[in-house]
């Protein structure tokens, strides 16, 4: 369901900043672990179930959105749209994560390279993984926070009788 008010949507970024915290957490201790690779697929695993729980923390799941009467979709969708290249309203496939780790690249890999460097090396692939995983969790929860944001002041300019975002 879409934030109602201001006071709703901060609170909801408050706790999604909050799950990013932890989770970024998981990927900086899993980037110690000296196994080749495993704190990517740890990365991959989180972003994985992370973005659609923030999205839907928002209102903002693909599901939510298309189960929403049709004026409500495409209102949601114009706005997705009008804020740029972001993972609200989409399925997390494979291919975007691909393209969120791409942008990544070159984190990840100094991340890889420094864990073999005794004790300093984790300490410092510890901190690349917790700030990329917190870059792009925080990323998702400001696109997220924008698209309500922009709904919740556009619901603000209709009318209660003839308001799209409310159901009769």
């Amino acid at each position: 369901m879409l934030p109602k008010t201001i006071e709703e949507l901060e609170s909801i970024k408050k706790d999604c900043r909050r799950m990013a915290t932890k989770r970024s957490m998981v990927s900086a201790f899993a980037s110690t672990v000296p196994i080749p690779f495993a704190d990517v697929a740890t990365d991959i695993i989180l972003i994985q179930k992370i973005i659609p729980t923030i999205s839907e923390r928002f209102g903002l799941s693909k599901d939510q959105i298309d189960n929403y009467d049709s004026q409500t979709s495409v209102i949601i969708y114009e706005t997705i749209k009008k804020a740029g290249e972001s993972m609200v309203g989409k399925y997390i496939t494979k291919e975007l994560i691909t393209q969120i780790l791409k942008k990544i690249g070159v984190r990840i890999t100094i991340k890889q390279a420094a864990k073999y460097v005794p004790v300093a090396g984790q300490v410092i692939s510890a901190g690349i993984s917790f700030g990329a995983m917190k870059l792009i969790i925080n990323k998702h929860i400001n696109d997220c926070y924008k698209v309500a944001r922009e709904l919740i002041d556009k619901r603000s300019l209709y009318p209660s009788s003839n308001n799209p975002f409310q159901k009769s």
